[in-house]
């Protein structure tokens, strides 16, 4: 598939940094499991609704689901989690359709957006467009599970709907477009809505100018979370030079850190610790397979633990020995993950779905614009409750401050 040097997907890096456009194609392009596992749910899922949208014979959708159900990546869970997107975007057209009575919302897959009138080159691929008059829907599938992702001012889906308001406002007059961003495997939904004027008005102050930049391979380079992905992040001399810049804080005086410079070392911490991995990484990979050898470094082979050769063999073996298989194997029950796959998420809720807990997650510090609630510490809720008052023994003003913060 074919990828616009400024695509929409790394659009974020390259209107932070837009050198970083040009730098990248200095390496290869690279894929992973997880990327390959996403595109083949987009997969499933166009296929699923090219069925529901369009005129396709029954023999046709079956041969086709058929040859996809032979892929590596198909599970039952991928699929249930893909009819979950199917249907929320039924649900969406079926909105379109009776948003103006005798009309017929315009629903297209997989649909190439141009949105080079703003940026050189410019297109990508979006998965869901619904057009009706004065409305611009736009449908992202986000396949992954790592974190929830944002359509609050997502420029990917704004230049998706960038290129789709280019590609049909001819057509229709637009004056509303929303984004979706849809994540199954995290029940997770976001949307944002915004005036047609005001996605051209970023179009024309910010993306128009970033880009031209861009293109050209000029502007300043500039660091921050969307280095994530960036293929030069590695050896990415302003990177190094910005993690680094921590070990420049003044901490001669007084002789313990304040509480300011903790909070600086804390906003920095995370990004020298993915700029640090990210090189040991690099190295790693031109050591073993590209045979580079690193001034006063070494490859050699890692730790180890015993493994059996056949886990059946032995076994046998063992009970051929006389040893009985209580004494032998150890049963536990399937974990959640596989325990929802062998039933089927239906059954999953309906047989045990009363027995699965979720338990408050451990403490972290996050920057106070994460949008999780704040937890008390027990010294806050110690005192914010007054459980020390009065109560002499250590042990119950423990279990106090426990019962206080849910510990």
């Amino acid at each position: 598939m074919a990828h616009a040097l400024l695509s929409a997907s790394s659009s974020k890096r390259w209107l932070n940094c837009p050198p970083s456009a040009r730098i990248e194609t200095q390496f290869p392009e690279s894929s992973s499991p997880y990327a390959d596992e996403g595109t083949f749910a987009h997969s499933l899922g166009e296929l699923k609704l090219r069925k529901y949208t369009t005129v396709m014979r029954k023999s046709e959708y079956d041969n086709e689901l058929h040859n996809l159900m032979k892929n590596q990546y198909y599970s039952k869970e991928l699929e249930d989690h893909i009819d979950n997107y199917v249907d929320f975007v039924k649900e969406k057209i079926h909105e379109a359709d009776s948003r103006n009575p005798g009309e017929k919302a315009n629903v297209l897959l997989e649909q190439k957006l141009d949105y080079s009138l703003w940026v050189p080159e410019g297109f990508g691929t979006g998965d869901v467009v619904i057009i009706t008059s004065g409305y611009l829907d736009i449908i992202d599938l986000k396949y992954g599970k790592g974190v929830p992702v944002s359509a609050e001012g997502n420029t990917q889906l704004q230049l998706y709907a960038l290129g789709a308001y280019n590609n049909f406002s001819m057509l229709y007059d637009i004056h509303t477009v929303r984004m979706t961003i849809h994540q199954p495997r995290l029940d997770s939904i976001s949307s944002q809505e915004m005036p047609i004027f005001e996605l051209l008005a970023w179009a024309d102050s910010e993306v128009r100018p970033k880009a031209e930049l861009a293109f050209k391979g000029e502007g300043e380079l500039c660091c921050g979370d969307w280095c994530r992905f960036c293929r030069a992040k590695a050896t990415c001399r302003a990177r190094a030079e910005d993690s680094l810049e921590l070990t420049r804080l003044d901490f001669k005086k007084p002789p313990l850190l304040t509480q300011e410079e903790i909070a600086e070392i804390l906003e920095k911490a995370e990004q020298i610790q993915a700029w640090a991995s990210d090189v040991q990484a690099y190295a790693l990979d031109q050591a073993e397979n590209h045979g580079v050898k690193w001034p006063g470094w070494k490859l050699v082979e890692g730790r180890s633990n015993r493994k059996y050769k056949d886990d059946s063999i032995v076994a046998d073996e063992l009970l051929i020995a006389g040893y009985s298989e209580e004494q032998i194997y150890n049963k536990k029950l399937l974990g959640i993950t596989d325990m929802e796959k062998l039933l089927g998420k239906k059954n999953f809720e309906a047989v045990i779905g009363a027995y699965i807990i979720k338990p408050p997650g451990k403490p972290v510090l996050v920057v106070e614009s994460d949008k999780r609630p704040e937890l008390n510490s027990s010294a806050k809720a110690a005192q914010e409750f007054g459980v020390f008052a009065g109560t002499k023994n250590m042990k119950e003003q423990h279990d106090k401050v426990k019962k206080v913060i849910g510990a």
